[in-house]
């Protein structure tokens, strides 16, 4: 240091001195009576209250974070369980409609006989009154020309009593 420097600061005139006296006088009262032990034992009480804030915030991010992957493992399970859903019921859609398509088709098939076997019964009752009709008509034919013969030739009761059941008899 200058000679210069040490004697300019160390003279009464100096206030650099005097601030610097004072500070030194302040920093011991301070220290004696333990003001340094209470802005440590402050500092020393926020910092543990920040790392517990930072440890409390590190759990809650940890907790958050395995919630979160809980959701994500619950929704792959979700949609693991509707896709298998969605087949299942595309499956059971294609068997109904395979047993839909079975059961149209035997009622198609049953109707189909039921109607042909309509159509024989109809047929063989139209041909039963044809035959009926034709028989009727023969026996009435029959019926005038014999009486038509008879009519000319000598009448017997018998004969006009058989040709009389004669239509009866064939029907």
């Amino acid at each position: 240091m200058p000679a210069f420097f040490e004697i300019a600061f160390w003279s009464a005139a100096n206030p650099e001195l005097w601030v610097a006296v004072g500070m030194i006088l302040f920093l011991g009262v301070v220290f004696l009576a333990g003001g340094f032990k209470t802005a440590m034992g402050g500092l020393d009480a926020k910092s543990a209250k920040i790392q517990a804030d930072l440890d409390e915030a590190a759990q809650i991010r940890a907790e958050a974070e395995a919630m979160l992957a809980g959701i994500r493992l619950q929704r792959d399970e979700a949609e693991v369980q509707a896709k298998a859903m969605i087949a299942a019921a595309g499956e059971e859609a294609a068997r109904l409609s395979a047993e839909a398509k079975v059961k149209l088709e035997e009622s198609v098939a049953r109707r189909g006989a039921l109607a042909e076997r309509k159509i024989e019964a109809a047929q063989q009752e139209a041909a039963s009154q044809v035959k009926a009709a034709a028989v009727d008509m023969a026996a009435r034919a029959a019926e005038t020309i014999l009486a038509a013969r008879l009519a000319g030739s000598k009448s017997d009761a018998q004969t006009d009593k058989a040709i009389g059941e004669l239509a009866t008899k064939l029907q």
